[in-house]
């Protein structure tokens, strides 16, 4: 096309206007999904320059080309970009931006949520489908985010490898390590954990009775809160015990904790802690059975927690692990028969204990369940003990209370904001069907159980990858009951000092 002098200055106008009408129109590039955390996708969803859509397509794909990790029992695609293409034309009409903002979200499968199935993992509930959203996803979701689908888990969230042969996406049974396939994800948020190190996802809510949101955290280099208990809503979640469990947020940094902690419990905003004025506690036995990565990272994490004006108190917790050891099982096994019960009449599951347990397909849950839940028995030195009431009595009238005065007697008299330790004393095991034995289940727990049963708050954050194996270490920070909030504060500034983990290679 030829163009003349006098109208060369009006075709570039009008080239340079159809460009900017072009550019206004354009799809936001494309998001970063290996470095991009939750809070940073709520500020460019809320700034208009990432897409709602857009930022759940690229999660599905991710989700789709990692289905060897078994990470989910159901992925609802459909569900999820319809609310995200809602949740864009929301933003378009000119509506408030909400906290969470079109943000996609993974839901481990104990937790309920309306139109999909809630199979807590095993066989015999694959079919139960709620009629709502347990209260703790009714607050994220009423605040904008979306359900990208349904975590895998170990089974009835009995045991903490995620070595579940009842759901499996991929060639190998169990959920598997985002960094490394053949070993475990940990447990038993087990979905989630691997959902986050493989960026399948930016945020998640699991659950912990002893460990199950932070080991997986520890496996797969993400951040988890155990709430104090009580300050989240338990209905509409399957459950092991009302005294132990808890919901928790899982995420990719302890800024997207602060997020979720927020909508779920409410409060004002949190800010970092100033690390010279924080006292943390370091106990001997939190530093025990540690493997040689396990040992040299938490070394570190310590050295430079102290080179950045933390002051680290060495601390004695006398008869700590045999309190806690009088605690776990006999609460755990004991409250599990009542409770699981409870919950398969109220939400009209279509079963019974018993048929739950016929189902059962992890050799490990389905011992236990035919053992200790079903008779009501605890295991002892020579076989089942035969009646597990008085055992579960002594629990909760004198060990707990005395297991709680200890963590509170520590606090007080070294002023102490938290403990410190490395959240599991070994990294992530070889996935097989060995890593559910007993005894690497009392391994792995070790270290998150006794604050599990004094019902405080514990904080688990990546501390580094291992020398020699370079799988994922995790950091826990312990806090006195109530001090969430707090204990969140100290996280943004541990986590300051030492960074997130790269993604998986």
């Amino acid at each position: 096309m030829h163009l003349s002098k006098k109208t060369v200055p009006f075709a570039l106008a009008l080239l340079s206007g159809a460009a900017g009408l072009a550019a206004a129109h354009a799809q936001p590039a494309a998001p970063d999904i290996a470095t991009l955390t939750a809070k940073e996708a709520v500020r460019q969803l809320c700034a208009g320059t990432l897409g709602s859509e857009q930022l759940v397509a690229a999660y599905l794909a991710q989700a789709r080309s990692n289905a060897k990790l078994n990470a989910f029992i159901t992925l609802d695609e459909a569900g999820a970009l319809e609310a995200a293409r809602a949740a864009d034309a929301w933003r378009r009409r000119g509506g408030a931006c909400k906290p969470l903002a079109g943000l996609p979200v993974v839901i481990k499968d104990n937790i309920q949520v309306q139109g999909l199935p809630a199979t807590a993992g095993t066989p015999a509930l694959k079919g139960f489908v709620p009629a709502a959203d347990a209260p703790v996803v009714a607050r994220l979701r009423a605040v904008g985010a979306i359900v990208l689908g349904k975590t895998n888990m170990h089974e009835l969230a009995f045991g903490v490898t995620g070595y579940n042969p009842a759901f499996q996406s991929g060639p190998e049974v169990g959920v598997r390590n985002a960094y490394d396939p053949g070993r475990v994800a940990g447990g038993s948020s087990s979905g989630n954990g691997a959902a986050l190190g493989a960026r399948m996802a930016p945020a998640a809510l699991g659950t912990d009775t002893g460990g199950s949101v932070r080991i997986p955290c520890a496996f797969n280099g993400c951040a988890a809160l155990r709430p104090t208990v009580g300050r989240y809503p338990q209905q509409g979640i399957a459950p092991i015990s009302h005294t132990r469990d808890t919901a928790g947020p899982m995420a990719q940094s302890v800024a997207d904790l602060v997020l979720l902690d927020r909508v779920i419990a409410g409060g004002a905003p949190v800010r970092s802690a100033n690390l010279k004025r924080v006292r943390l506690g370091v106990a001997p036995a939190f530093l025990a059975n540690l493997d040689a990565d396990t040992r040299a990272a938490t070394d570190a994490a310590l050295a430079r927690l102290r080179a950045a004006g933390a002051t680290l108190v060495d601390v004695e917790m006398p008869g700590l692990m045999e309190l806690n050891g009088a605690i776990g099982f006999p609460v755990a096994l004991y409250e599990a028969h009542d409770d699981v019960a409870a919950y398969l009449a109220t939400y009209r599951t279509g079963i019974d204990i018993a048929q739950l347990t016929a189902g059962i397909a992890s050799p490990d849950v389905k011992g236990t369940f035919e053992a200790f839940v079903l008779p009501r028995k605890l295991p002892g030195p020579n076989g089942a003990v035969a009646d597990a009431r008085p055992a579960y009595e002594h629990a909760m009238r004198v060990a707990r209370p005395a297991l709680q005065k200890l963590y509170r007697d520590t606090f007080a008299r070294h002023r102490l904001d938290a403990l410190v330790f490395p959240t599991v004393p070994r990294v992530a095991l070889a996935a097989t069907p060995a890593s559910s034995s007993p005894e690497n289940f009392g391994a792995l727990i070790q270290n998150t159980d006794p604050g599990s049963n004094a019902g405080i708050p514990g904080l688990q954050l990546p501390s580094g990858l291992g020398t020699s194996s370079g799988l994922p270490i995790g950091l826990e920070l312990d806090g006195p009951a109530g001090s969430d909030r707090r204990l969140l504060a100290l996280g943004l500034a541990v986590e300051a000092v030492l960074g997130r983990l790269a993604p998986p290679k």
